[in-house]
């Protein structure tokens, strides 16, 4: 089994047995028995604030939903948020603690927050003087392959802040290293890797139990080698699969003719993945209540299956089906932002030019990325 970064918390006693520490933490975050990693740095350690991500450290709000500080019951301790109003720590935060830890999984796309609510504690810690250990996890969806379109910085947001393609192929510790020197932050940072993993594993290969990182990831293959394929529709009137037991695995709407959309996916023959026509009813967000035709990606070979050229098909074949009134309808910054660049708004999008580019993108990248790599 795959030991993470939580798990060798004891080599790095000399570092925290005397400092007061902040935790940035999730559900995800556990020890090879599934004890929590505050309930093991309060044991070990001074542990004098716990910091919240997006969904929050117990995973129970949903995606969007702002956070707000406030006591936790089970710790005592002051829970400071980091997706509200303020997603960088200010100065009172970080004058609670001398080291900051940060212990969540990630899911290995660009447009994940968790990323950025790492770097912006990152920059936090080189403002303030404070130092920040990386507890590093394994990327679910491995560390080899990158996919997708390098985002163009003009369009940079809270789901995405630096030109990297949407699927990076590092860890989030790797992630850290890369930032860190790239962009000259100058964190006095650490990561504590992990013991037995490698770069081809996917998640369901490390022996870890799948805890989810967000509500809406519910499966540690498929959902997240998905997940690279279908969150564009979070900037259409498309439902991803929000309010159904298989977020991300699915796409429709009330208005797609499930049969016909099967029938031109298929056709084109994708490696890895066949798409089956599926009905579904959204018990919240987009067509909340209402029974929606679409399909739903089975990854067949997920060495061979590529997400992101899946879902620029996927979003093509539903503008072809527009071409006959469908009520299609997108636009606007966020599915830019998702995607990396306006060029996905073009009413002569061509899938097959963005798949070209993409893969110029991605060899570029994966050259770039190498020095960082701590896993082989």
């Amino acid at each position: 089994m795959v030991l993470c970064g939580i798990d060798m918390i004891h080599k790095h006693d000399g570092l925290l047995k005397d400092a007061r520490i902040g935790l940035v933490t999730a559900p995800t975050g556990v020890d090879k028995n599934m004890r929590p990693t505050y309930e093991i740095l309060i044991e070990r350690y001074n542990v004098t604030a716990l910091f919240a991500p997006e969904h929050g450290i117990r995973g129970d709000a949903q995606a969007g939903d702002h956070i707000s500080t406030y006591v936790d019951e089970e710790t005592g301790l002051t829970v400071y948020s980091l997706f509200g109003e303020n997603k960088i720590p200010s100065a009172e935060m970080m004058n609670q603690i001398d080291v900051l830890i940060f212990d969540m999984q990630d899911v290995g796309a660009r447009y994940y927050t968790f990323l950025y609510a790492m770097t912006n504690c990152m920059q936090a810690c080189a403002k303030y003087g404070k130092e920040m250990l990386v507890l590093d996890r394994p990327n679910p969806i491995n560390g080899i392959d990158v996919e997708g379109v390098t985002l163009d910085e003009n369009f940079k947001s809270g789901v995405g802040e630096y030109a990297i393609p949407v699927r990076y192929g590092l860890t989030i510790g790797e992630f850290a290293l890369y930032i860190n020197a790239t962009r000259n932050i100058g964190c006095n940072l650490t990561v504590v890797p992990c013991e037995g993993w490698k770069r081809g594993m996917l998640f369901d290969e490390t022996g870890l139990p799948w805890i989810l990182p967000s509500p809406n990831l519910a499966t540690p293959v498929s959902s997240t080698l998905n997940y690279i394929a279908t969150c564009y529709f979070e900037g259409t009137n498309i439902s991803e699969g929000r309010g159904t037991t298989i977020p991300f695995e699915v796409a429709g709407a009330p208005f797609i003719d499930a049969a016909q959309l099967e029938s031109r996916l298929n056709a084109l023959k994708l490696d890895g993945v066949h798409f089956r026509r599926c009905y579904f009813t959204p018990t919240f967000s987009k067509h909340k209540g209402q029974r929606c035709g679409g399909v739903q990606l089975h990854i067949t070979d997920t060495e061979a299956y590529r997400p992101f050229e899946a879902g620029m098909h996927l979003f093509k074949e539903i503008c072809n089906l527009a071409g006959d009134n469908l009520e299609f309808t997108y636009g606007g910054k966020h599915l830019v932002h998702l995607y990396g660049n306006e060029d996905i708004l073009a009413p002569d999008f061509d899938p097959n030019k963005a798949i070209e580019q993409a893969f110029i993108d991605s060899q570029e990248f994966a050259k770039i990325k190498k020095p960082y790599h701590i896993y082989y």
